[in-house]
């Protein structure tokens, strides 16, 4: 009996302390918080102490201390301590908070209030989200665990790799990886600044996309881009903008109804009316395509190019199906190629222009080491000079534009044609020009007579944008209307010699061919002017091809009507 008594008397005590202890041995235990809806269930997975604390006759609150482990779903809670409303399914959690989400989302907060029916959690004091990828940081920040959408509103960034986005607001889209940046966004990265007031980052792709007016400069300042629509990848450097940005990199600016541009490879472009002008160089294209190559320093422009060369009283514009221009020292055979060095001065009107090598460093970034091509239906306007032919190839060292099939020329009353045409020019004005086989001048006089000279070679020299005067050497040939000291017709001159030059008047508002000079082995007659047959006074070759010539540079994508000879009688269908 005292064995048995004694038996009864440890068991009563033993129950005694384990129903004592209880509140403060839940590490183990699993609890329920709100187990009227399984989905709004929050475990209480561990915590080092347990107790209950009774509000009123319908609350009920559990405190939990040290090393709180909560889970609801897939969503697992960690912190120092925190306080459940069985009730409201209402956790609150202080120090250290840890919210795991699937293994895939990640925030810390010093606090947390979290409604298990909606899966809503508000974390303020040092609020860190990350998901891999990226790291998003706030004092304030509300988070949907179901959702798993974040949004702060009073401030904060998120870092993703090299990349830092700050803003007013945000909110993050755990799904899909994007952060919705709004209010005073500014972005940096070591290539790049962004300043905006909405854009969107996805921390995965590392792209931006931007939706409103953006602001973004090169880490150097030499580049601004100016757009309200388009994307950069940060991680691939390829940037698309729409609604035709404005892009400026050092003088050069470009524009378009899109552009992109690849900073990996230098490959960028233009579309639809695209605008590229070099004020340093004073150059102008335009295009419904530009395509260039940062690398090669070279540029493509299709589908209506027109180029211009800008100057201060009569600015050059050039049209062709294609345009291409490129350093001249990736030229194929350039170190083997020997360029034409002319003297422009007056001295040298008569020497015959000398051959020299001319080096450049392939360093050389200036107009220097330029050219550009224009190839099929080149057409060229300035008030000064009106060209038109196949293909034309334009060399910065020299200045020298070299017109190729069936070139031809207009300057005031003149036409030059020949098998190929060379314009020199200084100072972006003509200076010279150099006609090589079957040349052919023809200076159409005020009453529609022609004067004519013709050789193998024709060399031309310009004033101030004007013909000053003509040499034709080579089997030589002239038909020229003399005329009195009152300015009328005395008679037709037409001669051979080996050299002629024609001389013009370009004082006042005389235009016109002054006097002709014939050097060497001179033969020919002057006819009576009455007694010439006009139509007969042609050289051979002649065509007068003003039909072909643009009058204006609103026409130069206009088609040209068919050929027309003119004659002083009349005109007629080019045979």
């Amino acid at each position: 009996m005292r064995h048995s008594g004694s038996l009864r008397g440890w068991l009563l005590q033993a129950v005694l302390i384990v129903v004592f202890s209880l509140p403060f041995l839940a590490g183990a235990q699993v609890q329920e918080l709100a187990p009227t809806d399984t989905s709004d269930i929050v475990l209480i997975k561990h915590a080092d102490r347990l107790r209950y604390e009774k509000k009123d006759s319908v609350t009920e609150l559990q405190m939990l201390t040290g090393n709180v482990f909560l889970q609801q779903n897939n969503t697992k809670f960690y912190c120092d301590s925190a306080v459940l409303n069985r009730r409201t399914g209402v956790v609150e959690a202080f120090g250290n908070v840890h919210i795991n989400d699937s293994d895939s989302i990640h925030t810390y907060s010093q606090y947390l209030i979290y409604y298990s029916d909606t899966k809503k959690a508000y974390l303020r004091k040092n609020v860190k989200l990350t998901d891999g990828k990226g790291v998003l940081t706030t004092n304030d920040l509300e988070y949907d665990t179901d959702t798993k959408i974040g949004i702060y509103t009073n401030g904060g960034k998120v870092v993703s790799d090299k990349t830092t986005l700050t803003s007013q607001q945000a909110t993050y889209y755990g799904d899909m990886k994007d952060v919705y940046f709004k209010d005073n966004v500014k972005m940096r990265n070591p290539e790049y600044d962004v300043d905006t007031d909405s854009l969107l980052y996805n921390t995965d792709t590392q792209i931006a996309t931007f939706i409103t007016e953006t602001l973004i400069k090169s880490d150097s300042g030499r580049r601004t881009v100016k757009t309200s629509e388009g994307s950069y990848d940060l991680k691939n450097k390829k940037a698309n903008f729409g609604k035709r940005p404005q892009i400026k990199d050092g003088s050069t600016f470009i524009t378009g109804d899109e552009v992109g541009f690849d900073d990996a490879t230098g490959l960028s472009y233009a579309l639809g009316n695209a605008v590229f002008r070099d004020s340093a160089q004073g150059i102008s294209i335009l295009a419904n395509e530009l395509r260039a190559d940062r690398k090669r320093n070279s540029m493509l422009a299709t589908k209506r190019p027109l180029m211009i060369i800008q100057q201060k009283n009569d600015s050059t514009y050039i049209t062709a199906d294609t345009l291409i221009s490129m350093k001249l020292t990736d030229l194929k055979g350039y170190e083997n190629t020997y360029l034409r060095a002319d003297s422009l001065s007056r001295d040298s009107l008569f020497k015959d222009s000398a051959y020299r090598r001319i080096d450049i460093s392939p360093s050389d970034t200036t107009n220097r080491n330029r050219y550009f091509m224009a190839y099929h239906h080149v057409r060229i306007f300035s008030d000064s000079l009106q060209a038109v032919c196949d293909s034309l190839f334009y060399s910065g060292v020299d200045s020298v534009f070299r017109l190729f099939r069936d070139p031809v020329a207009w300057a005031n009353h003149s036409q030059i044609t020949g098998d190929t045409l060379y314009l020199f020019t200084a100072n972006k004005q003509p200076r010279r020009i150099h006609v090589f086989e079957n040349a052919l001048m023809i200076n159409r006089t005020t009453e529609g007579y022609y004067n004519q000279i013709k050789g193998n070679t024709i060399n031309g020299y310009f004033i101030n944008g004007n013909i000053d005067n003509m040499r034709a050497r080579g089997s030589a040939e002239s038909i020229y209307y003399a005329q009195d000291e009152d300015s009328a017709y005395a008679g037709v001159n037409r001669s051979t010699a080996d050299i002629i030059d024609f001389y013009f008047e370009n004082t006042g508002e005389s235009k016109g061919l002054s006097r002709v000079v014939f050097r060497s082995d001179v033969q020919g007659k002057m006819s009576p002017f009455r007694q010439v047959n006009h139509e007969e006074m042609r050289l051979r070759g002649f065509h007068w091809l003003e039909a072909r010539r643009p009058k204006t540079k609103f026409e130069l994508f206009e088609d040209p009507p068919p050929v027309i000879i003119e004659s002083a009688t009349g005109s007629r269908p080019r045979e």
